[in-house]
């Protein structure tokens, strides 16, 4: 189980990385709808996995756009959360809000067919 301060770090990284994807990063490969679903800072603080979700556009396009930006994101993220050393930047993709959606259209559909 997390500590405490292993929480509080994951969810201020969140918070400044979701905060860069509104206004910080200009790269036009990164066009769709993206947010940040959730951080985990590994207990030796080097590492930060970002879990995001890309709704509508290229997907491909838009995870290699935030690793081209990996090294602004984690210089950011070192300057706004106190730490001794910038984590490690990894993103990956999480698929569960699409997945709900899909379960949505299911249930939906379902209900249709018997009305």
């Amino acid at each position: 189980m997390a500590s405490n301060r292993i929480k509080r770090i994951s969810e201020e990284v969140r918070k400044v990385v979701s905060s860069m994807l509104i206004n910080g990063i200009k790269d036009p490969r990164i066009t769709s709808m993206i947010s940040v679903t959730d951080v985990e800072v590994t207990n030796d603080l080097r590492y930060a996995f970002v879990y995001i979700s890309i709704l509508g556009g290229d997907r491909e396009a838009s995870l290699e756009g935030l690793n081209s930006a990996r090294g602004y994101i984690r210089r950011e993220v070192g300057r706004q959360v106190k730490l001794r050393y910038a984590p490690e930047i990894v993103f990956k993709i999480d698929d569960s809000i699409e997945r709900g959606m899909y379960m949505d259209e299911l249930i939906k559909s379902v209900n249709k067919d018997e009305e």
